[in-house]
């Protein structure tokens, strides 16, 4: 484990904060409480009026970790976490929002799948919910019991699900739930992957972190780790809540996504219900035809 702890291995814990007075510091006291010591804390905040910059500046003073605050006009969701991420200095991105918590041993946890697995570019884990009491009602009890288990269609699998883009063939791929990784705050990646992936997409509030992971493991294979490792937090807050609440919906957008740059990793079955009937027909007819004249002159 000795080369695990190298310099070449510093973890950016970003945090992206907007108004994050409520739970920030459950959020950063999780952080400083890593069993894994070569940390920096990024804090990205998009124009927050509370005190949610006061609470930051105290804990700096508490602890030999970097912490580093960058203080912008607001972006947005998918601006603001772009912005923490250039920020970060480390190997690996592991993102925590301000309402959600870490387990001691998550970062070590991660990091070592890593280690024994470089061909891997996400290691994601399983979570538990922090439920507000004001928030349940039998929409949200519905809502918890429906993504509880983000991974209930690869059966149960003992301590380690590896996925690479074979996902995409799957029949249910389409089935919900569409996010069969998890929310940033169960997820860590290589910092390095941006430059061939990419950033967030910042047209997108509701699905953009999923769409960001598909695209990693179009590339790059991912591991689950069958544990809970962080707390996921759900409140009226919450911007997942608040943007139901606006039926801000992005799911046409990520439809036209998988139907442009998914199209030939997609079950045939998926592809079908994602384009109309006459596209369909004619997507198929190319394809085939390719395959023949290809036969033809081989």
């Amino acid at each position: 484990m000795k080369d695990l702890y190298s310099n070449s291995n510093l973890v950016s814990i970003c945090i992206p904060t907007y108004n994050g007075e409520a739970y920030l510091a459950e959020a950063l006291d999780s952080a400083l409480v890593q069993t894994y010591p070569n940390l920096e804390i990024v804090v990205s905040d998009d124009a927050s009026t509370d005190t949610t910059l006061e609470i930051v500046e105290k804990y700096k003073s508490k602890t030999p970790i970097p912490i580093r605050v960058f203080h912008h006009a607001p972006n947005g969701i998918g601006a603001n976490w772009n912005y923490c991420m250039q920020q970060a200095q480390g190997s690996y991105i592991k993102f925590l929002f301000q309402d959600d918590v870490l387990e001691p041993t998550c970062v070590e946890a991660m990091l070592t799948v890593f280690k024994n697995h470089p061909e891997v570019g996400l290691v994601a884990c399983k979570r538990e919910f922090i439920v507000e009491d004001a928030i349940v009602d039998d929409t949200q009890q519905q809502w918890l019991y429906d993504y509880k288990n983000l991974q209930v269609q690869f059966n149960n699998f003992k301590e380690l699900l590896y996925l690479d883009k074979t996902m995409f063939k799957r029949t249910d791929f389409l089935q919900s739930p569409l996010n069969k990784i998890g929310e940033p705050s169960v997820v860590m990646f290589k910092r390095e992957l941006v430059d061939t992936i990419g950033w967030f997409r910042t047209d997108l509030k509701q699905v953009l972190d999923y769409e960001y992971w598909y695209r990693i493991i179009k590339h790059h294979p991912a591991i689950i780790i069958n544990k809970s490792l962080a707390k996921f937090r759900v409140h009226a807050e919450q911007e997942t809540q608040k943007n139901k609440a606006r039926a801000i919906n992005d799911y046409s957008i990520y439809r036209n996504i998988l139907k442009t740059d998914y199209t030939q990793l997609l079950h045939p079955e998926v592809v079908k219900r994602l384009t109309p009937k006459k596209h369909y027909k004619g997507y198929y007819f190319v394809k085939n035809l390719k395959k023949r004249i290809k036969r033809i002159f081989s």
